[in-house]
Order: structure tokens, then sequence, then C-alpha cells
């Protein structure tokens, strides 16, 4: 009864906001038409208001559609719908952001800085795309008269990381028994794991924010602290999570300190700079200069982001016994990457940084190789029906049409193990899952596969799969 009355509770309140927020919209639109935009801006900073009303909103009823579900045999398709939802929300504004800091970067690299400019530029630049032609300036501080439409950059920064920490709680949080914590590393409370997980974040964005206050001035200790930063708390994260968690916590960290660059060091920046110009004043050059290191920063850590985005897909990097260094390889690699793309748009060439780069990453590809399996204890033929047990008692829960698994209700990848057909067709991928990187069955072996069993697969294997 209390879920119903909070369900109507939340659609008559949901409906006035959204009616509001229409209404304060159609009010803007009239403002403008008018040419009072004085007025048009002040509304407008109410309908901002209304719209983080709405998030709110849409929050609280996935809260109370839960409270229907929960416990019913619709929980699991819930939380999976949602994690697509919320993944697919956390892509699109992460390739919006990433994107724009691919092209704000370039666009600094690329200026033209002496032919033709105005004494009020910093440079400018002419490009051609989609079947047109655009001119860009860039001002050395701000125009004499600051534009009536000013788009500002900084929704996508903060809906990546909203929906970065969501799929966070969605798949780390609510399952961290299986998925955040692993006894073997540590044994953790689900909630000191959670709590751990967010103060870290908090923790590394004051450590990196001194950092660039203290030490910004001095590019060498700056990068070289930075550095140290990245590299601590990618050995701190594999000291406390399972592999994936200690992966996800990592892109996590990096995201936060993008995200948090924008909210409190660009923003707030750019705003004074605006405010000034429209006071007539000089505004501060600290504000810029500050605005473009974060934001320069921000740059560098894209590619470490993204391949974290990607990396569960690849257990041999999050699986591996020094995953730590693997995850700082693969960061210093990708960063060295962006950086000779960097130099190269400045028109300038560097010779070392784009093979040490290269060089570091396939390091990490023969570090992670696997070690061949040892081919004993094997006096007998195994058969196809001994090992189709193992699988059926091992994997199946995951990997079928019906998955029985409390967390995955669909086959994951659409590895299924149904038939003896598809168990033989899949031999070579059951191998190396099992027998080699030993990283299935997934959340820390959940289904209790024995050493014993992983040897008759080995034997199996190497008897040449009976069937």
């Amino acid at each position: 009864m209390i879920e119903v009355i909070l369900l109507i509770a939340w659609l008559v309140i949901f409906s006035i906001i959204v009616a509001a927020t229409y209404q304060l919209h159609h009010s803007i639109k009239e403002l403008k038409v008018e040419g009072n935009y004085e007025k048009a801006d002040v509304i407008q900073t109410s309908q901002n208001w209304f719209y983080a009303l709405i998030v709110i909103a849409s929050v609280c009823g996935i809260g109370i559609l839960y409270l229907f579900l929960k416990g019913t045999i619709y929980e699991s398709h819930f939380f999976e719908w949602l994690n697509l939802t919320v993944r697919l929300i956390h892509i699109t504004f992460g390739i919006a952001w990433i994107g724009a800091s691919f092209y704000f970067v370039f666009l600094e690299n690329a200026l033209n800085r002496t032919e033709g400019v105005r004494d009020e530029l910093a440079g400018n630049l002419w490009a051609v795309h989609g079947g047109g032609f655009y001119y860009v300036e860039k001002y050395k501080l701000a125009p004499k008269k600051i534009p009536k439409h000013l788009h500002w950059f900084k929704y996508e920064a903060y809906f990546t990381w909203l929906s970065g920490f969501c799929l966070l709680a969605i798949v780390y949080y609510f399952n961290a028994s299986s998925y955040l914590i692993d006894p073997e590393v540590l044994d953790l409370l689900p909630s000191t794991a959670i709590t751990i997980s967010i103060s870290s974040l908090i923790i590394g964005w004051v450590l990196y924010d001194q950092i660039c206050k203290l030490l910004s001035n001095n590019k060498v200790v700056f990068t070289l602290s930075i550095t140290a930063l990245v590299f601590l708390f990618a050995w701190f994260y594999a000291q406390v999570f399972s592999g994936r968690a200690a992966y996800i916590h990592f892109g996590a960290f990096l995201g936060t300190l993008m995200a948090a660059n924008v909210f409190f060091t660009i923003i707030p920046g750019q705003k004074r700079m605006v405010a000034a110009a429209k006071k007539g004043l000089p505004p501060n050059p600290e504000d810029g200069k500050a605005a473009f290191l974060r934001s320069y920063t921000n740059n560098y850590f894209t590619l470490p982001v993204l391949f974290v985005m990607i990396s569960n897909h690849f257990p041999s990097t999050f699986g591996n016994s020094y995953q730590w260094l693997v995850l700082i390889g693969i960061t210093l690699g990708t960063a060295g990457v962006k950086h000779y793309l960097n130099v190269r748009e400045k028109g300038e060439l560097s010779v070392w940084v784009m093979p040490i780069s290269v060089i570091i990453l396939f390091g990490m590809a023969f570090m992670t190789a696997p070690t061949p399996p040892k081919y004993e204890n094997c006096q007998e033929i195994v058969s196809f029906t001994e090992v189709q047990t193992i699988i059926n008692n091992r994997c199946t829960a995951c990997h079928s049409s019906n998955p029985t698994d409390a967390i995955w209700k669909v086959a994951p990848n659409g590895v299924k193990y149904d038939t003896a057909d598809q168990i033989y067709n899949l031999r070579d991928k059951i191998f190396q899952r099992v027998v080699v990187s030993k990283n299935m069955p997934f959340n820390n072996n959940q289904t209790q596969m024995t050493k014993e069993e992983r040897d008759m697969i080995n034997c199996w294997i190497n008897q040449g799969a009976p069937k």
C-alpha cells in the first residue's frame, strides 16, 4: 500500500515539475523574442534548478519502482535494464565530453598565431567539415563585448560523472560481495568497501587539487607529482578491491579529477572572466591560466579513462598477478600517445614519444601473456562426458539460455554451454579462461571450481579433446 501511495505522489510531483519547467522555457523564449535578455537570464537560472529537480525526481521514481519489484522475479531484470540504460547514458555523455576535450586541445595546438592576427586575438583557424567552412577565433582574454549567446561546455562533464557514479553503485555497490570485494585480496564488509571507495575519490581530488595549486609553476615537478599520485592510487586500489573493481575505481578516480576540474576550477574561472568583461573590467589572467592547466591535464587523462571503460572485457589485464603495474603501464603508454598527438597538432615533431609509448604498451602485452599450463597428472583418458559434467556444474549457472545466477540473467557475451556441441565448439575459449588465466568462473570463482576439475579439462584438451 505504501508503494502505491508513493507512486501516486511521485506522479503528481513529477508532473508539476515538468509543467513548471515547460512554462519557464516558454517564458524565456518569449522574452528573447522581445529582446529582454536580462530578464531571460534570470529566469534561465530558475529553469536550471527545475532541470535538476527533474533529475532528482527521476532517480526517486527509479527507487520507487525498485520497491515494487524487490523480491520478485523481475528484480534482476530491473537491474539489468537499469545497468544498460545508465551505461548508455554514461558512454554518450563521455563521448561528448572527451570529444570536446580532443577538439579544443586540437584547436589550441592548431591556431594560426602569426598571419593577420589582430592584437586582441591569441589566434584563429579556418576549417571545413560536413560541407561547410568554419572560422574560429580565440581571444587573449575576452572580447570587448560579451555575446548574448555563449555556449558553456560543462554539462557533458557533469552528466558523464553522475552517470558513471550511478553505474559504479549499480554494478559494484549493490553487488559488493560479488564484484567489489575479493577475500583473497582483502576481506572487507560491503559497507567498509563502499566507504573506502567513496572516500578515495574525495581524498584523491583533494590531493590532486593541492598539487595543482602549489606546484603548477614548475612543469617538471608538477608532472612528476601528478604521475606519482596516479601511480599511488593504481597500486592502492589493487591492494583493496577485486581486479575488475580496482580498474574501474582507477577510472572513477581519474574521471572524478576531470569532472571536479570542470566544476570547481574551469567553469567558476570562466564565469568570473565573463562577469568582469560584462562590467568592462579586464579579466584576471590567472583564471584563464588555471582553466587551461586543468583542461590540458584532463586531456591527458582521456585515453587511460577510455581504456578502463573497456578493461572489464579483457581479463588478462585486471586478472594479472601484477594488475596495478599493468594498469600503470597502459596509463603511461596511452598518455604518451596523447602527448604525441598534441605535439603533432602544434606542427612539431617528437621522435621519441610515440616509439617509447608503443614499446611500453607492447611490454604490457608481453607481461600479460599466459604461462603454458603444465600437462601432468593425466594418467587416464578424460572423457568428454566428464568435462561436460564439470561445465554443467560450474559454468551453466551463467552460460546458458536460462541462467540461474542471481546477477546474470542473460548469458555473458552470449556464450552458452547448454549442448555438447556448444561446449566442444568453444573448447579453446574454455581452456584459456579455465586453465590458462583461471579467471573463470566469474565473481572470485563463485561456483568453486576445484584444481582437480581444471586439471581434468587441461588433460582433455592435451589429449586431443576427444568427443
